[in-house]
């Protein structure tokens, strides 16, 4: 049962299109440039205000201040089920900012071109979203027991999570990336913000376009970890929807603010790990023991600041794939043609 009416549905729409039009508006306006930590902390806190004003028009609107007892209740599951729902999901989206650290690294991707990247990724991954999460929620009110699959899958997934952690990634022997070089004639460098430029008389994609390509396979890769997670905190199709789409928003201006200091953070994978398995045995208890959704926050709150916390106390080892510096080279640089 989604508490989602027309009205709401609109309002949300209208919400995030404003944003987005305000976002790509600063874009342009900019123009390629390299962002400073200053302005994607400024990004970061607008975009973490917007969505709290978000859920505060929703507490509001569902009865927050109302004298009956079950619209004040319903109201405050609500908006507890989507800060629970955001935070998960921000935690989860670090994992896709080292990813993106990785690629932007191996490629030698212009600091001044990665704005451009990440909001047409962004645009990808709020579209793939939107698809998937509909797909979930119409999956489980057909199917209960798909909520069994969901709470495996994530299971698995943070104990595989765990494993990697700290494991040196190889992009070298990646299969979407050897899948586009055997396909596409790639151009040796950069030329400007183009996808597509002319060598020697033959058209060739740049660097960037095959960036982009990877970086909406990333978009799959944790739409499928992510998407099971929120569904294990509510299975409402709003608040799954919305607190999936505000965390996506700020992804951009949460990349520029954490790849400048991804080292000290080296043991956050194995606390994003812990939250996973967590999330997906909740799920796995469903009908037993429903795990009340201010649980799933304080563990989620809990574990992750202590990965924190220990990541600045104990040093990193050389090389980590989280935290430490990729051990790949900067294969494309920028070029005239």
């Amino acid at each position: 049962m989604s508490i989602g009416t027309p009205l709401m549905w609109s309002v949300f729409a209208i919400f995030v299109v404003v944003a987005l039009l305000i976002d790509f508006f600063a874009l342009s306006k900019q123009g390629a440039h390299s962002v400073s930590m200053k302005e994607a902390g400024i990004w970061s806190l607008i975009w973490v205000a917007v969505s709290f004003v978000f859920v505060g028009l929703l507490w509001w609107y569902l009865g927050g201040l109302s004298t009956d007892p079950a619209r004040e209740a319903l109201a405050n599951g609500k908006a507890l089920e989507f800060i629970t729902g955001y935070l998960v999901e921000k935690a989860l989206a670090v994992d896709n900012i080292f990813v993106f650290l990785m690629l932007f690294t191996y490629f030698g991707v212009p600091a001044a071109y990665q704005k451009r990247v990440l909001m047409i990724g962004i645009l990808g991954a709020l579209v793939l979203r939107a698809g998937m999460i509909l797909v979930g929620a119409w999956l489980v009110t057909q199917f209960h027991w798909v909520l069994y699959v969901f709470g495996a899958f994530l299971v698995f997934t943070g104990f595989k999570m765990w494993w990697a952690a700290g494991q040196e990634p190889d992009l070298e022997n990646n299969p979407a990336l050897r899948w586009i070089n055997k396909r596409m004639k790639i151009a040796p460098g950069y030329d400007g913000e183009r996808f597509f430029t002319m060598v020697n008389g033959v058209r060739m994609a740049t660097p960037l376009f095959v960036v982009i390509l990877l970086i909406g396979v990333v978009d799959v890769i944790f739409a499928v970890d992510s998407i099971p997670a929120i569904f294990a905190i509510t299975t409402d199709p709003f608040i799954v929807l919305t607190s999936n789409v505000f965390a996506i928003l700020g992804l951009r201006a949460m990349y520029f603010l954490l790849a400048g200091m991804h080292e000290k953070f080296h043991l956050l994978s194995y606390g994003l790990a812990i939250v996973l398995v967590f999330i997906g045995t909740k799920m796995l208890l469903i009908d037993i023991y429903k795990i009340p959704v201010a649980w799933s926050l304080g563990v989620t709150v809990v574990v992750l600041a202590a990965t924190m916390l220990l990541s600045l106390r104990i040093p990193a080892k050389e090389g980590a794939a989280m935290g430490g510096a990729y051990p790949f080279p900067a294969k494309h640089r920028e070029s005239e043609h």
